[in-house]
């Protein structure tokens, strides 16, 4: 087939196959733009092998490239995702906590601690092992050899002193 041929077959595959192509494209893409592109693309590849295609069903020869242009576009836009900037301290943060946020963190269980170390034993020691070191009433049981039932108690009378230490302000 001569170029004029060629440039002929390629302008009538564009008039009758246009709008499928750039439906199918928009569908499988979700972009507008990029659909016009593959179109193009399409196009340019049905026209550089056009001697190669055997003239049966071209419709189904067209719809196959643009398929193939739309899938070889998607590969492409997935390996070429990378983080922004943004998106990448975002996610650090996420993992790691505000460096604010964990020295806020750390005052707040040193002013605690101060606080559960002016009470009397048996709940100071008690209400550091619960509320500093954020342990269970089943564990602090454990590790003190001691009754569950009592240790819930030493935890809620510990907590109702601590209320009082810092609704008087006496909190460090």
């Amino acid at each position: 087939m001569g170029e004029i041929d060629s440039a002929r077959e390629l302008s009538r595959l564009m008039d009758c196959y246009q709008n499928l192509v750039f439906s199918i494209c928009l569908k499988m893409t979700r972009d507008y733009f990029a659909s016009e592109d593959l179109t193009q693309e399409t196009f340019l590849s049905a026209y550089r092998h056009l001697s190669e295609f055997d003239g049966q069903n071209e419709k189904a020869w067209i719809c196959r490239i643009a398929t193939n242009k739309c899938i070889d576009y998607q590969r492409q836009s997935a390996r070429n995702i990378l983080p922004t900037e943004d998106e990448f301290f975002q996610e650090f943060q996420s993992q790691q906590g505000l460096p604010e946020k964990e020295s806020m963190k750390n005052d707040i269980f040193a002013e605690l601690q101060k606080a559960c170390e002016k009470l009397k034993e048996p709940y100071k020691r008690v209400a550091i092992m619960h509320f500093v070191e954020e342990r269970s009433a089943a564990e602090i049981a454990e590790l003190t050899g001691g009754n569950l039932k009592t240790v819930q108690t030493h935890i809620y009378r510990a907590r109702a002193m601590l209320r009082k230490i810092y609704r008087k302000g006496d909190a460090p």
